[in-house]
């Protein structure tokens, strides 16, 4: 924790990201908490002036685009005590040599996580209803049809939510969904009963949530264990008319195999994210009927961005009055989290 009322700052992220997360009145608060030249935003630390601002650096402010800092960084910085994220992952710029040292990083991973819980919540009530297949359907025919034949299974009372990954999103998303006529399981090796009972939520094996569940949502990691976590096997063992929902990582779903029965006409999905993340200009996911795809926009975006930096202003409060930090990035757990 600083002794200093205004420890000295310096802002490391994109260009363009700072013009996002700090607008005038972030940018005043920021100068009024810490001493910091907001006119400087570091995108590469091996840089002269970089290097200048390091040695005198007590908190990095940082966001999407931060250089990683390494054992380099660290001897240029020998006053850094902290890491204040105002974005959500801190694996690609928080490096080992910061957890040796033992520099505080919090991150605004839990303000990032709204707007994708709104997305996923949107996205299983619309998907369950059918809407973006009879919204396109309705644009190209202009016909009104009997949309209980031509989609058979429609509707969202007593429906039942798969949620793979108790994160913090995935408790989110649980959250969002108690006051609709869903059952929600959860599948997730660290989730124990206890905590399972107080979100009011069924701990259940993968394989048994997808073969049970109406609608799958995607909240886990992208780890080692986790690529491909939904393979044709598993893709397999879903009812006709299920529903996959991915915010988290396209690599937790083999591309191939959704394609083979979202083809079919067996299942639908609503897909955030892909793997690859940019797809092909052929790729038959632009065209198949049954998917609703967008291109990463889930997370924090427009005025949800200001979320992100009000948690992170805050966190720098906090470290500059001695505080705990509220939203601290704890090393055990960061190898099984986003």
């Amino acid at each position: 924790m600083s002794s200093n009322p205004r420890p000295r700052t310096l802002v490391a992220m994109q260009q363009r990201v700072a013009r996002w997360l700090l607008d005038e009145p972030a940018t005043r608060r920021l100068v009024r908490l810490a001493d910091v030249d907001p006119t400087l935003v570091v995108e590469d630390f091996t840089t002269d002036r970089a290097k200048a601002a390091l040695a005198d650096t007590e908190v990095l402010f940082t966001g999407w685009g931060c250089p990683p800092v390494d054992e380099q960084v660290l001897r240029d910085a020998p006053r850094l005590r902290a890491v204040v994220h105002a974005a959500g992952s801190v694996k690609h710029h928080v490096t080992d040599a910061c957890w040796r040292r033992g520099i505080a990083v919090s991150s605004a991973a839990a303000a990032n996580a709204l707007p994708v819980a709104e997305y996923t919540v949107a996205a299983i009530l619309m998907g369950n209803k059918r809407i973006p297949a009879i919204a396109e359907h309705y644009r190209r025919t202009r016909v009104v049809q009997d949309w209980q034949a031509l989609f058979p299974w429609l509707g969202n009372y007593d429906r039942r939510v798969g949620i793979v990954g108790a994160s913090k999103i995935g408790r989110r998303v649980i959250e969002l969904l108690r006051p609709f006529d869903f059952e929600v399981l959860v599948t997730d090796p660290y989730l124990t009963e206890a905590e399972a009972a107080a979100l009011g939520v069924t701990v259940v094996g993968i394989d048994e949530l997808v073969r049970q569940c109406h609608v799958v949502s995607l909240h886990a990691p992208e780890l080692p264990e986790t690529r491909r976590l939904l393979d044709r096997r598993r893709l397999a063992l879903m009812p006709t008319g299920a529903t996959v929902v991915n915010t988290s990582r396209g690599s937790l779903i083999d591309t191939d195999a959704l394609v083979a029965e979202l083809r079919q006409g067996r299942l639908h999905a609503v897909l955030d994210v892909t793997e690859p993340e940019v797809l092909p200009p052929d790729s038959p996911l632009f065209t198949l009927p049954n998917v609703t795809l967008t291109p990463h926009v889930a997370g924090s975006l427009g005025n949800e961005l200001s979320r992100m930096t009000a948690l992170a202003l805050d966190e720098l409060d906090r470290w500059s009055r001695g505080l705990p930090l509220a939203h601290r990035v704890k090393p055990d757990v960061l190898d099984r989290s986003a």
